[in-house]
């Protein structure tokens, strides 16, 4: 059995191999002759003390140990003839439930109503460069949902939802580097995420499953049990899916679905989420907080943080920290703005961008309470049109240096930006509903006691960063994963309310796919 040994490195000697060994050798009290193969388990950067470190986890076999190989993603096989499930969505959930099923012997038909990630470059190219917002197939629409180009960051709180090892090396099988194996904050990248869905996708299409791009769900046919889907294609035909369940990962911004199954009569929740701005600071003024450093050392990453404080009885947090990141437009709709972040692999932008929110709790939305369970919802498209018509009709958005929105000021001029489609500088204060803006306000202040040299004149505002999550829930059953009132029904993933980003996304894909085999071979 290998011993465990923690040591720490300078970042010069990050990828010396001799450096390694002489640490552990010390910190493991044996000669360096006669320690076996190192493995190193676990990577973070510790910059708490004078200089910036990097604290790994070692595991030393001895010198005749076989190393362990690591453990396998998904085990699959050929489903085309098998018993089909149908999966409405083509984002982590979804695609890791399909892997799942084939693994469990299902044959997964998934239906995308975005585009393939290709083709889907060139409705973010609209929306970057001419304002137009396709609804199908945009920064959240299309395959691999709304993280494949909203940075690819691998965070979790929820180790203990799933098979956390196995997502992560089914990423790395399907062309994700395998630092992400180690990094406490792995991350893939905007650039290599397409190339690592393009993969799964081919794996899925390999094994039997079936992908339907441009294929909308627009209605569905059930009693006691959900027996069909109705499906549009693109040609505007529709048709009728029918499977041995069903799975629901449609992502926290199908608000069309919600509305589908409300007009059903299939039992829905209002939920709690948050909404604020984005905030973006010049990278090197970051870095040189978080490090003390003029510049930053070689294998030094581009720096982050993470900021959160209590504004009276609500919370005020940074969400989605995107360090040496691009702020990007998020509208699913016309007539909306909506912005989120988004960094490349290296994380070489000049700038450092992340949501900074209030948490907005169900009993927040009583001016809304006309709009019953959609409450949350109405209250975001409030503050995406109001945005929206602050402007000249395209995707510009309002914008304020940090100090002006905090002094609540109309600021003369703003700092340069990574948003592409431009800011206009605009009265934040008056355009955000008042609860959001005072204690964002508070809290901005807050986090400026709290990291020196955060509140500065050389950040902008922008706004508005509404889609940190669904405000609906889809309720389903903690033991069987149905909805509790229709049978064969899966919630799954974000948009029902059961996940918060890539990874939790992919391990309640797992989870909900054993359930249905369970299910089905019940």
């Amino acid at each position: 059995m290998p011993t465990t040994v923690e040591i720490k490195l300078p970042p010069a000697a990050l990828h010396d191999a001799e450096a390694l060994r002489r640490a552990v050798s010390k910190k493991a009290k044996v000669p360096e002759h006669q320690l076996g193969e190192l493995t190193v388990d676990r990577r973070s950067i510790d910059a708490r003390g004078h200089d910036p470190v990097f604290r790994l986890r070692v595991a030393v076999h001895q010198t005749d140990e076989p190393v362990a190989e690591a453990p396998p993603g998904f085990q699959l096989q050929d489903v085309s003839s098998a018993p089909a499930v149908a999966i409405v969505g083509c984002g982590p959930a979804g695609m890791f439930a399909a892997l799942e099923l084939i693994e469990l012997g299902l044959k997964p038909i998934i239906i995308e109503r975005g585009r393939d990630v290709r083709a889907r470059r060139r409705s973010l190219r609209a929306i970057q460069q001419e304002g137009v917002v396709d609804p199908d197939s945009n920064y959240c629409f299309g395959e691999g949902g709304a993280g494949t180009y909203s940075d690819g960051k691998l965070y979790t709180r929820s180790l203990k939802r799933g098979n956390y090892l196995k997502a992560l090396h089914t990423l790395v099988e399907h062309g994700a580097q395998p630092d992400i194996l180690i990094d406490a904050h792995p991350h893939i990248g905007s650039n290599k995420l397409p190339g690592v869905v393009s993969n799964m996708r081919e794996t899925i299409l390999k094994y039997g499953g079936e992908i339907h791009f441009g294929h909308r769900l627009t209605d569905l046919e059930y009693t006691a049990d959900l027996t069909a889907l109705v499906i549009t294609d693109p040609e505007g035909q529709t048709y009728r899916l029918t499977a041995e369940a069903y799975i629901l990962a449609t992502g926290h911004s199908a608000r069309d679905v919600y509305q589908l199954l409300y007009a059903r009569g299939i039992r829905l929740e209002a939920k709690p989420f948050a909404l604020g701005v984005r905030i973006e600071h010049p990278q090197p003024l970051i870095d040189k907080i978080q490090y003390g450093q003029e510049r930053r050392e070689e294998n030094l990453p581009a720096s982050s943080y993470k900021l959160v404080t209590q504004v009276g009885d609500r919370g005020v947090f940074s969400f989605c920290m995107c360090p040496g990141g691009l702020v990007v437009p998020a509208a699913t709709a016309p007539g909306e703005l909506v912005v989120n972040g988004m960094s490349l692999s290296r994380r070489d932008s000049p700038y450092a961008n992340s949501g900074t929110v209030v948490a907005v709790e169900v009993e927040d939305l009583a001016p809304y309470a006309e709009a019953g369970v959609f409450a949350g919802l109405a209250f975001q498209q409030s503050v995406e049109r109001a945005m929206f018509q602050s402007g000249d009709g395209s995707q510009r958005a309002p914008a304020q240096r940090l100090t002006d929105f905090v002094q609540a000021k109309v600021s003369k001029d703003l700092p340069d930006t990574s948003y592409i489609p431009g800011l206009h500088s605009a009265a934040l204060h008056e355009l955000l509903p008042p609860n959001i803006y005072t204690k964002l306000r508070q809290g901005v202040r807050d986090f400026g006691r709290k990291m020196r040299g955060y509140y500065t004149d050389e950040a902008n505002v922008i706004s508005t960063e509404s889609r940190t999550s669904s405000p609906v829930r889809i309720p389903r059953d903690r033991k069987t994963y149905q909805h509790p009132e229709v049978a064969s029904l899966f919630p799954c993933g974000e948009g029902a309310g059961f996940a918060g980003g890539i990874l939790s996304a992919a391990m309640d894909g797992q989870n909900v796919a054993r359930a249905v085999a369970a299910k089905v071979s019940g």
